[in-house]
C-alpha cells in the first residue's frame, strides 16, 4: 500500500478560500447500477475512485482496498488504477464545494482507519457536491458528524504523538523512536518532526502499521520495512546493541529530571492517566523500570527550633 506525507504529496495550488466564494457545478446524476470498487489502498487511489464513479455515474455499493476486497457471488468489483494527475483534479475540485478545513478533514477521516471510511468520504462529497452551500456545519447529518468526529479524535492523537514521541540515538547518530498510535498519524505529524528535528538524521517507526519516516537532513521520506523487520519487540523495538553506548546515560538523565520535577503531595494518578493514557507508557523513558533508586535532593539544611533555617 503505498501513502503520502500530505495529499497528493504536495500543497494545494487553490487558494483557501471559502466554497461560498467560487461557483458550485451540480454533480452528475448517478443513473447507472451501482458497482462495487476496489482500489490500491492509497488516498490518491481513493480520489481516483470518486472520479471514476461520477463518470460512469455508477454510485458504489462498496469502495475497498484490494486486500480487503470481498466480491458478491455473481458480480466482480471494478478494480479502478491511481492516476496522480486524476487525484490532483479532483482534490483540487473539492474547493468548489467546501473550504480547505473542511477538505483536510476528508483526508484525517481517511487516516483513521475506520471500517467503510470509503464511503464516509464519498457521502460527505456527494452530499457537499449537492447542497449548493456549505455544509461543514450540518451537523444533523449523520455523514458531516462522523468525520468531524474522526477528524477531532485525529488532532488529539496528532497532538500526543507530537508530545510523547521519544527518541534513541543508535550508533550510527540515527535518533529512532517507536510508536504504535491508534491512527495512521505519521502523515500529520511529519512537517513537526521535519522543522523542529532539522539538524539531526532520524526515524520514526509506526510498529502496528510497518511503516516509518525518515529524515536524512535533506528530506522526510516513507519508508517501507519487511514483514520479519517490523516484528514486534518488547521495549523500544530497538535491539540493545545497534544503540549509542551513551544511551543508557541518557535515559537515566531523563528518568532523574521527571523524579526531581515530580511533586509527590500533588499526585493525582486519575488525572495523570487520562492525560498521559496507559498505552502510550510502554515508549516513554520516564515511565520505564528504574536502573537506580530515587533519592530525593538534599541540598538544604533542616530548619532550626523557629521554622527558619540555621545561618
Amino acid at each position: 500500500m503505498s501513502r503520502s506525507l500530505t495529499p497528493l504529496n504536495r500543497p494545494s495550488q487553490t487558494p483557501a478560500t471559502r466554497a461560498d466564494a467560487v461557483p458550485r457545478p451540480g454533480a452528475p446524476e448517478l443513473t447507472a447500477p451501482a458497482l462495487d470498487y476496489t482500489y490500491d489502498g492509497s488516498f490518491e487511489g481513493l480520489l481516483t475512485v470518486l472520479f471514476t464513479i461520477y463518470d460512469r455515474k455508477a454510485a458504489p455499493n462498496s469502495i475497498q482496498p484490494v486486500g480487503a476486497v470481498q466480491g458478491g457471488l455473481f458480480a466482480q468489483p471494478l478494480l479502478v488504477e491511481t492516476h496522480e494527475a486524476t487525484a490532483a483534479r479532483v482534490w483540487d475540485g473539492l474547493l468548489r464545494h467546501m473550504d480547505q478545513e473542511a477538505r483536510t478533514r476528508l483526508f484525517h477521516a481517511f487516516l483513521s482507519e475506520q471500517p467503510d471510511r470509503e464511503r464516509l468520504i464519498f457521502r460527505y462529497a456527494d452530499l457537499a457536491m449537492r447542497a449548493g452551500r456549505d455544509i461543514a456545519d450540518n451537523y444533523a447529518d449523520d455523514n458531516v458528524r462522523r468525520v468531524a468526529h474522526l477528524s477531532q479524535q485525529m488532532g488529539r492523537e496528532k497532538h500526543r504523538m507530537e508530545a510523547f514521541v521519544r527518541f534513541e540515538r543508535t550508533a550510527d547518530d540515527l535518533y529512532h523512536a517507536t510508536i504504535e498510535p491508534d491512527f495512521d498519524v505519521l502523515p500529520l505529524i511529519a512537517p513537526h518532526f521535519t522543522k523542529r528535528y532539522a539538524d539531526q538524521r532520524w526515524l520514526i517507526f509506526d510498529r502496528r502499521r510497518g511503516y516509518g519516516l525518515y529524515y536524512d537532513l535533506h528530506g522526510t521520506d516513507i519508508v517501507q520495512f519487511e514483514a520479519a523487520a517490523a516484528a514486534p519487540r518488547r521495549g523500544s523495538g530497538v535491539s540493545a546493541t545497534v544503540l549509542d553506548e551513551r544511551e543508557p546515560l541518557y535515559r537515566v538523565l531523563w528518568q532523574t529530571y521527571f523524579d526531581h520535577v515530580n511533586i509527590p503531595e500533588r499526585r493525582n494518578l486519575k488525572l495523570h492517566r487520562r492525560q498521559l493514557p496507559l498505552r502510550y507508557w510502554k515508549y516513554l523513558s520516564e515511565k520505564q523500570p528504574r536502573e537506580m533508586r530515587f533519592e530525593p535532593i538534599r541540598n538544604k539544611r533542616p530548619p532550626g527550633p523557629s521554622g527558619l533555617q540555621q545561618s
